[in-house]
């Protein structure tokens, strides 16, 4: 991977993440782009805003929960679309400093996450509907465009930049050490310098120079800007962010290089607490599309939306623990792992670590299961990861027309179907020569 992508080698090897989505939209509970899609004026928000006195808000638990899931970092809303502040903001009053409630939601949950060893990240919008010299009429999110009596609004939109660089100063200066700025995001005319970006991203670097920081100056969750091109712009940022979408075969740039990137993708289908959604994602679905997602060289990071009163639902709660009891015994083939160099197997996913392949076998075989893509003259064992039982290898009538293949069975009799051991994803960790750990090459029968 280029060097340029250094900094963010942390970020590579933790692999699994937690985003908070948290704010007036919540009291609402609607989805985070509500005022915009019903819209809503700002005085008819106002209840939202002034309703937002979570009582169970307790970080503690929060991070409690992440790290029992095994999440090694954490991404929250410290200012969505609606301009609501959830930090002491020196530039604004329209925060949790100043409705009621009157705590640094931010400050709290970076204190909490750090105390458990978790990297802490900030989201923040670039858009915001609050502010009076943020675009409106023309503009294609905003609650009131196209709306007539907004037709007149002239707005000062350097001012908006000023305040905006301020706040995101504000953040970077205040708060001690972050591993990772999430902006969000550009659209239209409103990327890269219409923001002035370059100037945003050097007042950061100049704060927080180890800070990782998304594409989104230039892009959407539904593109992947310049940081895929020969020669990306100073703000392209340090990884892709795809939303609410795996990509179908990682992401690599016009040269063929691996860039990193993460999947965004919420619990159940709202990023925000939305009553009645009730989709949950599955702690089967959550691990697999992790496997996924890592055999494919990227990162996942998972939405929850606390509830009204700052509590996480329990689904969420039940769900993570779940994963995290799954990853307890199978974390060496998602932590530090990536892609395999290898084709996608029929039943599954490869991962890799060095001189170990992780086969994660989510349909059995009838008979020996074929390690297609393994060179078996290249193995030197294999082990159940969840237990460390060996694993011998399948060499027997059946297997004779395919002698290049590495078979293996979950039974004594080979010849028989067995369940397998672990209906989420049972591991496979299959150890190579020694001197094939640095590349591809000699890994796979071509």
């Amino acid at each position: 991977m280029s060097d340029r992508f250094e900094r963010s080698a942390w970020f590579r090897e933790a692999r699994f993440g937690l985003f908070i989505h948290f704010g007036g939209y919540t009291i609402m509970q609607d989805e985070a782009w509500w005022r915009s899609m019903e819209r809503v004026s700002i005085d008819d928000y106002q209840h939202a805003i002034d309703g937002f006195q979570p009582e169970n808000f307790d970080p503690v638990k929060w991070a409690d929960d992440a790290a029992r899931a095994g999440m090694r970092y954490a991404v929250m809303v410290a200012k969505h679309h609606e301009g609501f502040c959830l930090f002491d903001s020196k530039l604004t009053e329209y925060s949790t400093m100043h409705n009621g409630y009157g705590r640094d939601l931010v400050r709290e949950f970076l204190d909490a996450f750090r105390a458990r060893g978790i990297k802490v990240g900030i989201y923040y919008s670039l858009l915001d509907w609050h502010h009076p010299d943020y675009p409106v009429y023309e503009d294609e999110h905003h609650p009131h465009r196209g709306d007539p009596a907004w037709a007149d609004h002239r707005p000062d939109f350097t001012r908006y930049l000023e305040y905006m660089h301020g706040q995101v100063e504000e953040l970077v200066t205040g708060y001690g050490d972050l591993h990772i700025f999430w902006f969000d995001f550009s659209y239209g005319d409103m990327v890269g310098e219409t923001w002035r970006a370059k100037e945003l991203l050097e007042m950061v670097r100049r704060h927080q120079p180890d800070i990782l920081i998304n594409n989104r100056l230039e892009t959407s969750g539904g593109g992947f800007g310049s940081i895929v091109e020969a020669e990306p712009l100073p703000w392209a940022g340090d990884w892709v962010s795809p939303e609410q979408l795996i990509p179908a075969d990682g992401i690599r740039n016009v040269l063929g290089e691996p860039v990193p990137w993460e999947a965004c993708f919420t619990h159940n289908n709202n990023w925000g607490y939305f009553r009645g959604d009730n989709a949950f994602k599955s702690s089967r679905t959550l691990v697999r599309k992790l496997v996924e997602v890592v055999s494919k060289g990227g990162n996942m990071l998972l939405n929850v939306g606390p509830q009204p009163d700052g509590a996480f639902p329990v689904e969420s709660v039940r769900t993570l623990s779940e994963v995290g009891e799954w990853l307890e015994v199978n974390g060496e083939s998602i932590y530090g792992a990536d892609a395999a160099g290898i084709p996608k197997p029929e039943w599954g996913y490869y991962t890799r670590r060095g001189n170990t392949l992780y086969a994660h076998v989510l349909e059995g075989p009838i008979g020996p299961l074929a390690l297609t893509g393994v060179d078996k003259s290249l193995v030197l064992s294999a082990r159940l990861l969840a237990t460390g039982a060996a694993i011998a290898p399948v060499d027997i009538w059946l297997t004779d027309p395919y002698p290049d293949t590495f078979f293996v069975s979950f039974g004594e009799n080979p010849q028989f179907t067995y369940d397998l051991p672990d209906h989420i994803d049972t591991v496979i960790a299959i150890e190579l020569r020694e001197h094939d750990a640095a590349g591809d090459s000699g890994v796979v029968s071509r």
